[in-house]
């Protein structure tokens, strides 16, 4: 009976067991927990051969290369992972990156296919008798330009995974996390030959925390499904015009008066960096600035372009016009204290500053900013966001951080240091890549949303 079941309908078989044994008599609950027992028991028994070819694997993202052989290697109770570092040790130091990852790897094997492992740890010192091994040559502190590749390879009774680092490792997991299927009622893998590395070194998904809050347990949710998949980028916008998200000690106001009560305290920003980087994802966290500014304004209305206004969050979406004072001292020196605080939070090299989307209104409309811009001989406001842009980025290298914001920041006066996000297609006017191009012919580095964002 198990056997015919799909895989959804045994983890429903398993639930309903549960509830009819809490519901039997007695004399009832051994019959029942041995046809339960039993029926997995055949699960695992019967043999399977496979007529498998790659159009029927679900592998996403697809691998460079893949070779599928006729056979299969059924999931078992006896099931054993070891990890080997270079020199051919084996290495379970409880912490490091790939053994979670590993100990999450036999967790999901449980969860996904009803077999209790016997070894539910990766095991240490039995390098010969494992079902899967990964051996890697180091451990990689994560950043741009990891190596991620891999070969896989799965035989009748072992698999092998090898990488250069432990981030190529990980993925190398989730391509083997996808693998796992039925055959003739057994869960198992089938025979490949997987030779692969990412095409892109950047494969980012962006939440807009600003505009729609989420748990951290959503956060860490969505960082799971990214795993999966190979993406290695968290885009987190986290200020905007309808929230600011962060705590931040020295500006309560930002927290405080800012967020409806919705915030990250920073040992929460901590714990899903952390998480995120046990699943070899960086997260580039995105603080708007110099329009966008609304929430920034509600709790600092001092450092806006339009002092006459009372700045309160904004509750649809929308291009608002208030804006930063580029002219004002005081506002670099509030914004050193805000990067001060929050750059330690975040261990990646990039910081997005946004920079979108500002239509100068308020910059117009300020006697003294025209004054200003007349004496500096700055011809525009594209070119007084540069200004701008070009001193926060020395705020930033201050505290160790490299500036990316969206395409908007791309003047002739840009340092070519700034990375180049590429986001309008033609809904804005624009053809589609256009400033991906524009930036690469004018010497930036520059990532890609348009089309998908």
């Amino acid at each position: 009976f198990f056997n015919r079941l799909s895989e959804t309908a045994l983890t429903h078989g398993l639930r309903l067991t549960v509830f009819l044994i809490s519901r039997v008599m007695k004399t009832k609950i051994l019959a029942l927990s041995l046809l339960f027992f039993f029926a997995l028991g055949s699960l695992h028994s019967q043999p399977a051969t496979s007529s498998m070819s790659s159009n029927s694997l679900t592998l996403m993202p697809w691998p460079q290369e893949i070779e599928v052989e006729s056979g299969f290697q059924i999931i078992d109770p006896d099931f054993r992972l070891a990890i080997s570092t270079a020199g051919g040790e084996t290495k379970t130091d409880a912490g490091s990156r790939l053994e979670n990852a590993s100990t999450r790897f036999l967790r999901y094997l449980t969860d996904k296919t009803g077999t209790f492992l016997k070894a539910g740890y990766p095991v240490s010192g039995q390098v010969e008798g494992s079902t899967l091994l990964i051996e890697i040559e180091e451990e990689a502190v994560l950043e741009l330009g990891n190596d991620e590749s891999y070969e896989l390879e799965v035989l009748a009774n072992k698999i092998s995974l090898k990488a250069q680092t432990d981030i190529g490792a990980l993925r190398g997991l989730s391509t083997l996390k996808q693998l796992i299927t039925v055959q003739n009622g057994a869960y198992g893998f089938p025979q490949v030959k997987i030779k692969d590395k990412p095409r892109f070194p950047w494969r980012g998904l962006m939440l807009d925390m600003s505009r729609h809050f989420m748990p951290v347990d959503v956060v860490k949710r969505n960082l799971d499904a990214m795993a999966f998949v190979k993406l290695n980028v968290l885009h987190w916008h986290l200020s905007d015009d309808q929230g600011f998200r962060v705590e931040v000690k020295s500006l309560p106001n930002l927290h405080e008066r800012a967020s409806d009560g919705m915030y990250y305290t920073q040992d929460q920003i901590r714990d899903i960096v952390t998480y995120a980087d046990e699943r070899g994802i960086r997260v580039v966290p995105e603080f708007d600035v110099p329009g966008h500014a609304t929430a920034i304004l509600t709790a600092y209305p001092e450092y806006a372009s339009n002092l006459n206004l009372r700045y309160t969050l904004e509750r649809n979406s929308g291009i608002f016009d208030p804006t930063l004072d580029p002219t004002n001292e005081e506002v670099y020196v509030f914004l050193d204290t805000l990067f001060k605080e929050v750059t330690p939070l975040f261990s990646d090299a990039y910081f997005h500053i946004g920079g979108d989307e500002n239509e100068g209104k308020h910059w117009d409309e300020n006697s003294q900013i025209q004054r200003f811009m007349a004496e500096n001989e700055i011809p525009d406001n594209h070119e007084l966001q540069t200004y701008f842009n070009i001193r926060l980025e020395k705020i930033l290298n201050k505290y160790g951080k490299k500036l990316m914001g969206w395409e908007e920041i791309m003047t002739p006066n840009m340092p070519k240091s700034a990375l180049i996000h590429s986001w309008r297609g033609v809904n804005e006017g624009m053809e589609p890549g256009e400033s991906l191009i524009k930036a690469v012919k004018n010497g930036y580095q520059t990532i890609l949303s348009n089309g998908y964002y």
